[in-house]
């Protein structure tokens, strides 16, 4: 099978990365999804959306001079229309409770990050 910029095949997820999920199509050929391609909201880790071994409807966006190819599962989706973004509600949408809601989830996951790095550089100064 012959794989053109636009076509949409199924493949079989063979390895996942912080930064996308290596997909195997037909004919033995591995593509890349990027994290951006995965799902039509945001994507801060693809093992929230693929596991290997899932079977996947790809659509292939690129396909370069070295002949890595570009995958897309968002844009596979007969529904995906590529003017709508989602975005995070606009602050002026949003009613103050909501917005505190919204800062001090955010503030929490922050400094459960800022403490998971300070464990693991053993450092002292680990208190906030």
């Amino acid at each position: 099978m012959t794989l053109t910029v636009g076509s949409i095949v199924e493949g079989v997820v063979t390895g996942i990365t912080k930064f996308g999920a290596f997909v195997q199509l037909p004919g033995g050929v591995t593509g890349l999804v990027h994290i951006s391609e995965v799902a039509d909201t945001y994507v801060k880790d693809v093992k929230d959306f693929l596991k290997e071994q899932d079977t996947v409807r790809v659509k292939v966006i690129n396909i370069d001079e070295k002949g890595k190819i570009g995958l897309s599962i968002k844009q596979a989706n007969p529904n995906y229309d590529p003017q709508r973004r989602h975005r995070r509600p606009r602050q002026f949408d949003m009613s103050f409770e909501d917005k505190l809601a919204h800062f001090m989830k955010e503030s929490d996951e922050r400094m459960q990050d800022l403490r998971r790095q300070a464990d693991r550089r053993g450092g002292k100064g680990g208190r906030f």
